[in-house]
This record gives structure tokens, C-alpha cells and sequence, in this order.
């Protein structure tokens, strides 16, 4: 996409290119221009009858032999102006989408806008032959990233941006050619701010949610190629490998603009949870703002019960898999699919507390294999596991086997808790909605804690007693309670025989002391023992002792007689 511009005046001068630009064979050139670094030896007539600003340079400088002149603000520097110089001595040279908005102001800003000239040219070239289709106007736009503000003063920049914006949308209801998306590519080559201002017009032209959609994915996975990416890709390394602060900015500067381009969704979720969990664990990476994040996680809250295991631990861990880092994401996400079930129900007149909806119960599955999963890490505290487990309602889960083998893996990577802290893991678990399967696997497993295995124990038990006595398991709230009570039972029992083990072992702490004293002094001042004393106590309390001033006279109305001794032989 090119055309040729010769002047129709040719000069009757033999020229030719070197590094510095233009110059003439026969004639000696008058006049230094520098550009920059570059310089160009020129014939100042030449440049004079074509460019406005050099006239007025040259007029109003005073000097009537002008040697030098400096136009190092030209738009698009030393390249562009030799093309220029070209146009001012009549040489051919080609025009073409890459350079024709350069081209264009530069001659703006040498004041080449008069009929014919070289402003009229470009502008025609604009009009005619880039700004008819999608790929020439995208280029354009491109070319105009290096010259701002220029550009946009010349409406050169806007011209694009309707043109594209237009074209795009054409292309997305009605394509032209094979791939059907193949005009997100094009969109994606621009910067984000020219982006964000087509994205701008296609909506302002009603384009739909999803047609949107589809041009900031292209865009972002062009864009962000080392974060965007799906976790079947393996684990890797960090996606800034210089760590640079710059380069950091940037990319985060980059994600929330596009987050900020998502468009409103109605009733269908134009993103998939997997794009969602991508830019969502780029944003935890770049520590992105708190609308950018908070966003990402209301999208993906609403479609939860499409996402996978690895969905949710690309949030949870660094991008090498190595360390658990975030999960408060994955917490929010969570209470906010639980929110949103609620109020489905309650705006259908229903009650919660009756049976899940199959999202509710796909999401319980998904929550309790990534608990699984994350149960492993070392350093998972018991608040944040429970934190997630205790986030879905009681009657999500049908059965809980899937929450149990997480807690057994918890268990099993952390063998330091105690008896309190292991059963505060257990809490989230209802032992009486484990499986046969489960249940056998938990009366054996010495990892959990003795109230547990009571449980599943006791429930087994009341079930072969119900099966041979034909009768009916009692209900869970009732074995519960029973189960409750057997426990307590339990540990009353082991505090006692602890407290009896203390007595016995200070007694015979008493009895070792006694051994080193004399046979007299132990004679004269025996030492009373712990039974004596007490036994003394008893007897002075003891009201029915022989001879009390309280209970020796008094007539009770009965006939004491004193029994009879009698002997007792084997005779």
C-alpha cells in the first residue's frame, strides 16, 4: 500500500542520495541544515520555495548568507526529512502507510499546506488509501505513537481511531475473511492508550459485550505473553526476570487499564474463568490496585463452579509452584459465589438451608480438592484451612469423604498438633456424613483425635445393632449428642486416673522421706500420714461417734437392744 509522489516541475539537476540526504552535482550548496546528529548539505532556493517555516527562518534570521539552520523538532526526525528534502528538489520517493503520518506532519510543521504541496499530498494519500481498511488505518495509528502530540492536534489520531473502530465492528459481525477474529489481531499492535480509545468508540457504537470481550483477550495475551498464560503450561520462573521496578510499573500500569476496559455483563459471562484466573493471579503478582483485584474476583465468583483445581492454586501459589502465597483471594471469591447462591434463592421465594443447586455442589467438590491440594504446604495455618472449609453451607456437600481426605493430608503434613488443635482441623468435618469406605479408613487412622473416632466408631456400632435388631439408626442429632457424651465421659476417666497416678506417686514421696529418720524419734513423733490426717478429720466430724455431747441423750423412740454375740463355726 504505496504510491509514488514525483514532482511534475522536475529540475534539470542530476541528484543523488548519500547518508546526509540530497545534493546537487553542478550547483554548490548554500546551506547547512542539522538534524539531530545527522547533517544535510542543501540549496537553500530549493527549500525556500517549497516550506514556508524555512522562508520565514531565513527571512527573519537577518543574515543575508544564512549558512546553517536547525530542525531537530521535525517530526520524525532525520528519516523523514530527507524524504522531504526529496519532495523539495521534485525526486521521486514512495509514500506509504508507515510513513505517510510522519510525512504529514512534518510538512504541517514546515508549512507545506498550500495546493499541491506536500501536506495536500499526504492528506490525499490518508483519505484514499490508508483509511479504507482495518490493517492501513491500525498502522497509521501505530506510526502515530512517536508523534504526539502533533498527531492529535492534526486529528490524525482520531481519524484512525473512528475508522478502526468502525472497521472492527464490520469485521466482528460480518467477516470478511477466515479466521473470523483475525481484526483483534490487528487491534492488539497498538498501545494501550490507543486501545483503550477504540475500545471507547466500539462501544459507543453498540458493539456487545462479547464482541468486546474477545478484543482485550487478544489483547492482553499479546501484551502480557509471560503472565497471561494458562497454567497447562508448566510451572515457571518469574516473568520478570530482571525484577526491574520499571519494568513492574509498566506491566501493572498496562493489566489495570485493561481490567478497567471490561465491559458490563448482563446475563452470560463474556470471560472465562480461566482468562479471569490468569489476569487475577498477574494482578496478586504485580500487586495491581485494589479495584483491579476486587473486580477480577467478582467476575470469577460468579462463574466459580466452572473453574478447576489449578484454576484456584495458580491465585494461591507463586508463579514457579514453590510456595504457597496468597489465599484470601480464593477466600473472597468463595464467600462471594456463597452471597450470590443466597440471594438467587431468596429472590425465588426459597429456602437456603433446603437442597444445593448443582453449582453449590460442584463448587463444594472443586473447594474440597483444592483444600487437598494446598493441605501439603508446611506453612497453612489451621484458621486459614478452616477459614475456606467453613465457607460452604453444612448441606453443600453430600457426603464428606473428599473434606476428609484433605484433613488427613493436613494431619499428615503437620504431625506436630495436639489433641485440641487436631480436633479443631476435624470440626469442619461431620464424621456421620462419611462413607462406609471413609469411616472405616477414619476408626483406624491414629491421626485423628479420639472424639472423631468415637463418632465413626459409635455410628458403625448403632448401625450392625440396628441391622440385627431390626430396627432403625437413631437420628444423627441424637447420636450426636450421645457421641458427645461418651467423649466426655472419656476424658473424665483419663483426668481421674491422671489426678489418681499424682496421688499415689506424692504418697510415695512421703513414704521415701520417712525412711532416714530414727527408730525414736519416730516412736515419740510419728509422723502422721496423709490417711492418718485424714482419717482423724473424719472421726472428729463423724456425729454418731460414742459419747457426743450432741447425740448421747437423746431419745430417738426406739428400743435399742444389743444384739447378741454370736460365734460362727464351719461345725
Amino acid at each position: 500500500m504505496s504510491t509514488q509522489v514525483k514532482n511534475t516541475d522536475s529540475l534539470s539537476l542530476d541528484t543523488n542520495t548519500t547518508e546526509h540526504g540530497v545534493l546537487s552535482e553542478d550547483i554548490p550548496t548554500d546551506i547547512m541544515v542539522h538534524v539531530g546528529d545527522a547533517k544535510f548539505p542543501l540549496h537553500k532556493f530549493m527549500l525556500v520555495a517549497k516550506s514556508n517555516y524555512i522562508r520565514s527562518l531565513v527571512v527573519e534570521s537577518g543574515v543575508p548568507d544564512l549558512e546553517m539552520i536547525d530542525l531537530s523538532n521535525i517530526p520524525g526526525g532525520a528519516e523523514i526529512f530527507e524524504k522531504v528534502a526529496r519532495f523539495c528538489y521534485g525526486v521521486n520517493f514512495e509514500i506509504t502507510v508507515n510513513n505517510v503520518a510522519a510525512l504529514h506532519c512534518a510538512a504541517e510543521y514546515l508549512e507545506m499546506n498550500d495546493h499541491g504541496n506536500l501536506a495536500s499530498r499526504t492528506y490525499a494519500f490518508l483519505a484514499k488509501v490508508a483509511l479504507t481498511r482495518l490493517c492501513g488505518a491500525i498502522t497509521v495509528l501505530k506510526s502515530c505513537e512517536d508523534l504526539l502530540p502533533i498527531a492529535e492536534k492534526l486529528n490524525i489520531v482520531n481519524q484512525c481511531i473512528e475508522v478502526a473502530s468502525a472497521k472492527a465492528c464490520d469485521e466482528a459481525y460480518f467477516p470478511s475473511r477466515s479466521p473470523p477474529n483475525w481484526w483483534t489481531e490487528e487491534l492488539s499492535i497498538v498501545g494501550i492508550n490507543f486501545f483503550q480509545k477504540i475500545i471507547h468508540s466500539m462501544k459507543s457504537r453498540g458493539a456487545k459485550a462479547l464482541i468486546i470481550a474477545v478484543a482485550i483477550i487478544t489483547y492482553a495475551k499479546r501484551t502480557l505473553p509471560d503472565l497471561v498464560r494458562y497454567h497447562s503450561v508448566a510451572a515457571v520462573k518469574s516473568p520478570i526476570s530482571d525484577h526491574s521496578s520499571v519494568s513492574r510499573i509498566k506491566q501493572r500500569n498496562l493489566l489495570e487499564s485493561i481490567v478497567a476496559l471490561f465491559p458490563i455483563e448482563n446475563q452470560q459471562a463474556v470471560f472465562s474463568i480461566n482468562f479471569l484466573c490468569c489476569l487475577l493471579r498477574t494482578a496478586i503478582f504485580l500487586e495491581a490496585n485494589v479495584d483491579c483485584k476486587k473486580q477480577l474476583e467478582k467476575r470469577i465468583s460468579v462463574i466459580l463452579d466452572q473453574a478447576t483445581i489449578d484454576d484456584l492454586l495458580d491465585l494461591s501459589y507463586t508463579f514457579d509452584r514453590e510456595r504457597l502465597c496468597d489465599m484470601e483471594s480464593v477466600r473472597r471469591i468463595v464467600t462471594g459465589f456463597v452471597e450470590k447462591e443466597k440471594s438467587v434463592v431468596v429472590f425465588n421465594s426459597g429456602d437456603f438451608g433446603e437442597a444445593p443447586s448443582p453449582a453449590m455442589l460442584r463448587v463444594a467438590k472443586i473447594i474440597d480438592a483444592y483444600l487437598a491440594e494446598v493441605a501439603k504446604a508446611t506453612e497453612l495455618s489451621i484458621s486459614k484451612f478452616n477459614g475456606i472449609a467453613n465457607l460452604m453451607p453444612k448441606n453443600a456437600r453430600e457426603v464428606d469423604d473428599d473434606l476428609y481426605c484433605a484433613i488427613d493430608r493436613y494431619l499428615k503434613s503437620h504431625p506436630n498438633l495436639d489433641e485440641i488443635e487436631r480436633e479443631k482441623v476435624c470440626s469442619t468435618m461431620d464424621p456421620l456424613k462419611l462413607s462406609t469406605e471413609a469411616r472405616t479408613h477414619a476408626s483406624q487412622n491414629k491421626r485423628l483425635p479420639l472424639q472423631i473416632v468415637l463418632h465413626t466408631v459409635y455410628y458403625d456400632q448403632l448401625q450392625i445393632r440396628g441391622d440385627i435388631d431390626g430396627q432403625s439408626t437413631p437420628g444423627a442429632q441424637s447420636m450426636r449428642c450421645q457421641v458427645q457424651a461418651d467423649v466426655a465421659l472419656a476424658k473424665e476417666n483419663e483426668t481421674l486416673r491422671s489426678e489418681l497416678l499424682t496421688m499415689k506417686m506424692y504418697i510415695s514421696d512421703l513414704q521415701k522421706n520417712q525412711v532416714g529418720a530414727t527408730s525414736s524419734k519416730t516412736k515419740k513423733m510419728k509422723k502422721p500420714t496423709l490417711f492418718s490426717s485424714v482419717s482423724k478429720t473424719l472421726g472428729k466430724l463423724n456425729p454418731f461417734k460414742s459419747g457426743s455431747k450432741d447425740t448421747s441423750n437423746i431419745d430417738d423412740g426406739i428400743d435399742h437392744v444389743k444384739p447378741r454375740r454370736r460365734r460362727f463355726s464351719m461345725s
